[in-house]
């Protein structure tokens, strides 16, 4: 008999009513097992895992992907979200707000020219459909572990593509934040600005809303509501073994 712990992330943790729930699966078990358990176990939560994404030990699960006692299991909807590196980088989860230059002047050394970045902010108001016509403010959930580990999987693949970048930049504000605040922090270095720094910058934060667990609630004067997005991780964004410290 294999015990599990599931964490519950942003929608899920509110149909279940609880963040974190206990299951026992039989052997030989798989994800697939896990999730048709928790359907028929919590109700509430059947509506939501058809499109759920799975992590197994901070790495993205699928169907197939076999479980073992003790695994560190996290369910969460679509993501709206160190040492070893060649150069200098920063990732962070804070609740803390964001001071763009002492970011900035981790990456900038003798040879950097340039640093570009992307920086959002708290909209008043959002004008999509099924979203509050105001937002009051936002609240961020991550399931922190697995963000900043594939916010470095998000530096190696940037290195992989623009190799001439020399520092990188990945902070995700998390928490309750109000109109204006910033939200999201990418940047890149280089020692010219067309060394791929403005390319590499886009990629980041477009990675970042795919692969990093991150979800935010929009909270308006009339109602709530999570905030997910439609990217679906495949085997292709697994983390390469640099990434997961082997």
């Amino acid at each position: 008999m294999i015990e599990l712990e599931v964490r519950l992330f942003a929608t899920l943790k509110e149909r279940a009513g609880r963040a974190r729930v206990r299951v026992s699966l039989e052997e030989p078990a798989h994800v697939a097992h896990l999730l048709e358990l928790l359907g028929a176990e919590y109700p509430a939560l059947a509506p939501a895992l058809e499109s759920v994404l799975v992590a197994v030990n901070r790495e993205f699960a699928f169907p197939g992907d076999p479980l073992a006692d003790g695994d560190e299991v996290a369910l969460f909807p679509p993501v709206s979200g160190g040492a070893g590196f060649p150069y200098p980088t920063y990732f962070a989860l804070t609740t803390e707000p964001l001071d763009v230059a002492a970011v900035t002047s981790r990456l900038v050394t003798p040879e950097i020219g340039a640093v570009v970045f992307f920086q959002g902010a708290v909209r008043g108001e959002t004008q999509r459909s099924g979203l509050p016509e105001e937002t009051r403010y936002l609240e961020y959930e991550a399931y922190e572990g697995m963000a900043e580990e594939k916010m470095a999987q998000i530096a190696r693949e940037i290195w992989e593509r623009w190799p001439d970048v020399r520092g990188i930049a990945v902070v995700q504000r998390i928490g309750r934040l109000e109109i204006g605040e910033a939200t999201t922090f990418v940047a890149c270095a280089a020692a010219h600005r067309d060394q791929g720094a403005f390319e590499a910058a886009r990629y980041g934060i477009d990675r970042l809303k795919e692969i990093v667990p991150v979800w935010k609630k929009e909270v308006g004067s009339d109602h709530s509501l999570w905030v997910e997005g439609g990217y679906t991780p495949t085997p292709d964004d697994l983390a390469g073994p640099q990434d997961r410290g082997e």
